[in-house]
């Protein structure tokens, strides 16, 4: 398979569009060609293309942020001396001075394929500014590692924010360049867009594996185990458990001191075994060497799909996090779940609400009464609904 960059950078009639504009591109550490090497030295390199500037999301346009929420300043590229802006640091919807910097943008961003990881959000507003300043922009596109399957509910109004800034559902099951084309539409933006597609890409396989390497597209997605798992396990930011930050598999494994997950696993087979199938779940203990729980023995689990177990199309990662969530509050009623901070610079809202886009999950876990048959049935109606909105926008 070729990626939407390669594509760009073996077609001469493609880039001699380009001629005459300056050109900005939009990445971060995954940004690589097939060969992994870095879209901004490949695109430097092309004669007829003039770069001018470049735009980094959360983490960096290298990736120079290793932790969550942290900030990064703009800044002169010290080999290509052109400004690099930060749409992760003072402003994260990119400025008039930032967007008069360029005729036409190349984005080139790997997603992990769920709604809230914030370069979703980044490729929206970017969209929106160059509609606003009547900017081109063209999407290079990129494996979706998450593949087709379709997870969880739709954003609820009056729920957008850095995390959620439009309708999609939490496991989207499209690429970058997809997602884009439906974003242009439903917001009936009018602009210059075109995406750069892939060739003998197969969707339902999720990443190609042994044909691209894995680069982590931030700091802690560092396996495909990980991005596997995110739709689930990225809920426990918004929980006082562990989500395994401080440790070597962050998002993959789940604990807390003070919780049997034994007595929590024997919970949730008699809740909905079937939630837990497709995958490994393996009991374990961890210690954080920062974030939450730092340096105390947590009990846990550990989610493989990295195992002849593993099924693509039947795992259930968001269900499979529900339900956890949903043993611990019935086998420890008085537990304090829910972590009260600011998240993503919303303070009003919990981050458990942020991260689902509505209250409905809070709900199933916090009252004895919804059971995850009815839980099931709410997700069943919005995953429905959005296979067949999706349905025209498929390339692959």
């Amino acid at each position: 398979m070729k990626l939407g960059i390669d594509n760009f950078l073996e077609n001469q009639d493609i880039q001699a569009l380009l001629e005459g504009h300056r050109v900005a591109l939009l990445g971060h550490s995954a940004s690589l060609t097939s060969e992994c090497r870095h879209s901004l030295d490949a695109l430097m390199e092309c004669p007829k293309i003039n770069v001018v500037s470049a735009f980094g999301p959360q983490h960096g346009m290298r990736g120079d942020k290793q932790d969550n929420m942290i900030e990064t300043d703009d800044y002169i590229d010290p080999k290509y001396g052109i400004p690099i802006f930060s749409l992760y640091g003072e402003v994260r919807y990119p400025t008039t001075e930032m967007m008069d910097t360029f005729d036409v943008i190349l984005v080139d961003l790997q997603d992990i394929g769920t709604r809230i990881y914030t370069y979703v959000t980044t490729l929206f507003y970017m969209l929106e500014a160059c509609a606003k300043n009547e900017k081109t922009i063209w999407i290079l596109d990129r494996p979706n590692p998450a593949g087709r399957p379709i997870e969880g509910t739709i954003l609820e109004e009056d729920w957008e924010s850095f995390v959620g800034a439009a309708p999609l559902i939490m496991r989207h099951g499209l690429t970058f360049g997809e997602l884009a084309k439906w974003f242009v539409d439903w917001k009936k933006l009018d602009l210059e867009f075109k995406v750069i597609a892939m060739t003998d890409y197969n969707p339902d396989t999720g990443w190609p594996a042994f044909e691209l390497s894995w680069v982590n597209p931030s700091p802690n997605a560092a396996s495909l185990n990980m991005t596997r798992c995110f739709p689930g396990t990225v809920l426990f930011e918004a929980t006082t458990l562990s989500e395994g930050r401080g440790t070597t598999t962050a998002l993959e494994v789940i604990g807390a001191p003070d919780i049997d997950f034994d007595l929590i696993l024997n919970r949730m087979n008699s809740l909905e075994s079937k939630w837990l199938k497709a995958c490994i779940i393996r009991r374990c203990y961890f210690e954080p060497t920062f974030h939450k729980h730092v340096g105390k023995m947590c009990s846990g689990i550990q989610i493989h799909t990295d195992n002849p177990s593993y099924k693509h199309q039947q795992f259930q990662p968001y269900r499979l996090a529900a339900l956890l969530l949903k043993a611990i509050r019935l086998e420890y009623p008085d537990y304090e779940i829910w972590r009260k901070f600011a998240y993503e610079y919303e303070t009003e809202k919990l981050a458990i609400d942020l991260l689902t886009g509505g209250t409905f999950l809070r709900e199933f876990v916090d009252d004895p009464n919804i059971t995850p048959a009815e839980f099931d049935q709410r997700l069943r109606k919005d995953e429905q609904q959005w296979a067949k909105i999706r349905q025209a926008y498929l390339l692959y």
